[in-house]
């Protein structure tokens, strides 16, 4: 994760000194994510049904061979952005079939009383490294160029292969009676119908997430930089404490889940959504054109909105680790990277489109971009009173993640 981190920040601005085209980057960019989306749940069906350890070493071996054969390409060739955008495929593709391998993974290496301080460790550290990994990858980009860092990452995925041999997992292979792809079409329907008729709660949960990326998420992808820097008027290294702030924000609720998990229950989770809610009506009023006019400097204002995006960043956090631990509970073994890859994608589906509607709202609000934050906090407390009455949940199943928490 530290090099792959590294890496996606060194290319983007690689390839913009290659071509002075943010397009074709967002090109690129937009084109090695269809993997995420189209093959998610066969990576799902590769994770139940192979050696997941033996899986993990695979695909990390697979990263390094090709970030290995980046950096021979970068001394041998010039015209190298077709070949950047083949390499951002390839390990789209590569950690499309990892993620929901590594998710289905934990349940199998910790005790279930320790699940929701795994995953919030696994979330610590992806903060961290989208954190640091930018902040590291600027900097040696600049003292060392492009070939370091791809070296650097070739080393990262070469060493995490080895370490990952050494994880004891255990596996009971399963006999397969039909050809691949029928085993694949007939798997990926035993997923979708277990989410559908036999426990249709983690389907709840499924809409929830994608409801989160559809509305909240496009505001910290595409409002947040566009607020700081254009309406705000502030200097780059502004939007940079705002980012880190966020990202300081993830690190600390990871950190803090193993305490509040103990205080979460799927009965008051509506609770969150409702703070967060609230939360939006202050960074709204940050924003608010009276305000931003008052002086030269918004650093009031400025204050506010990044502490605001912070403390729902922080709940949200929080509730994407409940989440996944209540999946992971809630799912067979047999089952879950198949669930966690249907997760993966509807989610992921939600969020270019919530992007492309962010983006032509705030064309059309320009001026009144107040009104905007505040229909997403309004559309948030719908979520919440929605969820108050959609997660019906028996109460002797809150039990293993509470008490254990």
């Amino acid at each position: 994760m530290f090099g792959s981190s590294i890496l996606r920040f060194a290319l983007s601005l690689f390839i913009l000194d290659l071509t002075g085209s943010a397009e074709i980057f967002a090109l690129l960019l937009a084109i090695s994510t269809l993997p995420t989306i189209l093959l998610s749940p066969i990576g799902g069906v590769i994770a139940d049904r192979m050696n997941r350890r033996n899986l993990m070493v695979l695909f990390d071996l697979i990263s390094s061979m090709v970030t290995g054969g980046l950096l021979v390409f970068l001394y041998l060739s010039q015209d190298m952005v077709p070949l950047i955008g083949i390499v951002m495929t390839i390990l789209a593709l590569v950690s499309t079939f990892y993620q929901p391998t590594v998710q289905a993974s934990i349940p199998v290496l910790v005790e279930e009383k320790d699940l929701i301080k795994a995953n919030g460790a696994v979330s610590g550290i992806n903060a961290i490294t989208n954190f640091a990994g930018p902040v590291l990858g600027g900097l040696l980009y600049g003292f060392t160029g492009i070939k370091m860092i791809v070296g650097i990452t070739f080393i990262c995925f070469l060493i995490a292969a080895i370490i990952e041999c050494f994880i004891r997992m255990p596996f009971t292979p399963k006999v397969r009676q039909h050809g691949t792809f029928k085993t694949i079409v007939m798997d990926l329907s035993a997923g979708f119908n277990y989410i559908r008729k036999d426990n249709p709660f983690l389907l709840k949960i499924i809409l929830i997430a994608a409801s989160i990326n559809l509305f909240i998420t496009p505001l910290f992808l595409v409002g947040i930089p566009y607020i700081v820097k254009v309406l705000m008027n502030m200097d780059d290294q502004y939007f940079g404490y705002t980012q880190g702030g966020i990202s300081l924000s993830m690190i600390m609720a990871a950190a803090a889940i193993g305490w509040i998990a103990g205080k979460l229950k799927v009965s008051n989770l509506y609770m969150c959504f409702l703070g967060c809610g609230i939360i939006f009506i202050p960074m709204a009023g940050a924003i608010y054109p009276t305000f931003l006019s008052a002086g030269d400097v918004p650093f009031l204002e400025y204050i506010v909105f990044s502490l605001c995006a912070m403390l729902i960043m922080f709940v949200l956090t929080l509730v994407n680790i409940f989440f996944t631990t209540l999946l992971q509970q809630q799912t067979p073994n047999a089952l879950l990277g198949k669930v966690m890859a249907i997760l993966l994608t509807i989610s992921t589906c939600a969020v270019p489109i919530g992007q492309i509607v962010m983006g032509t709202l705030m064309d059309q609000f320009t001026d009144r971009l107040y009104i905007l934050v505040l229909a997403i906090g309004f559309i948030t407390i719908m979520i919440s009173i929605i969820m108050k009455k959609l997660l019906v949940f028996r109460a002797k199943r809150e039990e293993p993640l509470t008490s254990n928490a």
